[in-house]
C-alpha cells in the first residue's frame, strides 16, 4: 500500500494533529516490489531527537531505504499497529510529545508494502524504544463505519490485484480523498487519523474498491458556498456509507515498558 504525502494534511485534520504515512513517490523508473511473503528489518537505524529547524514529517520508504521525520512513539504507534492515538494507554508524557526523526538501511531488497513497513517498525519500537505492552479488550467511544441507506456507491477495484493506494488532494478548507484497490481495512486505517475517535468496520464489504470523495474539513471558516459537505456528510453522500458513534470493544494498547533510544 502506498500512502503518499501530501503537504496540506496537517491542515485538513480537526481534532489530531498527525501526519499521513506512507511510500514516498517511486523515481520514473518502476520499483521492484519487496516479496509479499518477506519480513523486512532494519540492518542499521539512525535515532535522533527532532530536528526543530526541519520541515520534514512523516514515514516514507523507498528502495531500500525508509525514513521517519518528526514522529513521536505514540504516532509511531497508530501507523505500526493501524490504531487511534484513544487506543494507547499507561505512555508515559515524553512518548507522547517527545518527537524522533530515524533513518534506516532496509534488510531485504525491494519496495515494501505498508504492512511490511509496519511490520519493520515494530521491531524498531521494540528494539530502539524497549516498547513492551499488553492488548486489553475496552470498550470506548467509537465511529463504526455502516453501508448507508440505499446501499454502498463504491466500484470494484480495476486492478484488484495491486497494492491499495490512498491520494490526497485539496486546497483552502476543501480536501479530496482518492482510494484504489482499497479494502474497508484501508479505508478505516486512513480515516483514523482525521477522527476524534477510534473507527471500526462494520460494513461486511469484502471486496476492494476504487472510490473518491470530496468534503469540506472545516466547515466553519469555509467562504465557499459551493464548497462540498462535512466528512460524515460527504461519506454518506458520495460513498453511500455512514459513520454511526457508538461503544464497541477494540483493543487498547496498555505500555507496560518504554525508554528513550540510546547512544547510535
Amino acid at each position: 500500500m502506498s500512502r503518499r504525502l501530501f503537504s496540506s494534511f496537517l491542515a485538513a485534520i480537526p481534532f489530531i494533529a498527525l501526519p499521513v504515512y506512507g511510500q514516498a513517490k517511486p523515481p520514473a523508473s518502476p520499483a521492484v516490489t519487496m516479496a509479499r511473503d518477506a519480513h523486512p528489518s532494519l540492518l542499521v537505524a539512525t535515532v535522533k531527537p527532532h530536528d526543530p529547524d526541519s520541515t520534514h514529517q512523516g514515514i516514507d520508504a523507498i528502495g531500500d531505504h525508509l525514513a521517519v521525520f518528526n514522529q513521536s512513539v505514540s504516532s509511531l504507534m497508530v501507523f505500526a499497529y493501524s490504531i487511534h492515538p484513544k487506543q494507547i494507554a499507561g505512555a508515559p508524557d515524553w512518548a507522547l510529545h517527545d518527537r524522533w526523526d530515524i533513518e534506516g538501511k532496509i534488510d531485504t531488497p525491494g519496495q515494501p508494502d505498508l504492512h511490511q513497513m509496519q511490520e519493520m517498525l515494530q521491531k524498531l519500537l521494540a528494539d530502539r524504544f524497549q516498547l513492551h505492552f499488553n492488548r486489553e479488550k475496552r470498550e470506548l467511544a467509537v465511529y463504526a463505519i455502516r453501508v448507508a441507506k440505499g446501499g454502498p456507491k463504491l466500484k470494484p477495484a480495476a486492478h484488484p490485484e495491486a497494492l491499495a493506494d490512498q491520494q490526497g488532494s485539496g486546497g483552502g478548507t476543501e480536501q479530496t480523498l482518492t482510494y484504489t484497490s482499497a479494502t474497508m481495512a484501508d479505508f478505516v486505517m486512513g480515516e483514523q487519523f482525521f477522527l476524534d475517535r477510534p473507527v471500526v468496520d462494520q460494513t461486511g464489504l469484502s471486496r476492494r474498491y476504487d472510490f473518491s470523495f470530496r468534503y469540506t474539513y472545516d466547515e466553519v471558516h469555509a467562504t465557499d458556498p459551493n464548497a462540498p459537505p462535512g466528512l460524515f456528510t460527504a461519506v454518506q453522500q458520495q460513498l453511500g456509507l455512514k459513520f454511526a458513534p457508538v461503544n464497541a470493544p477494540v483493543d487498547v494498547f496498555v505500555i507496560d515498558r518504554v525508554e528513550r533510544p540510546g547512544q547510535n
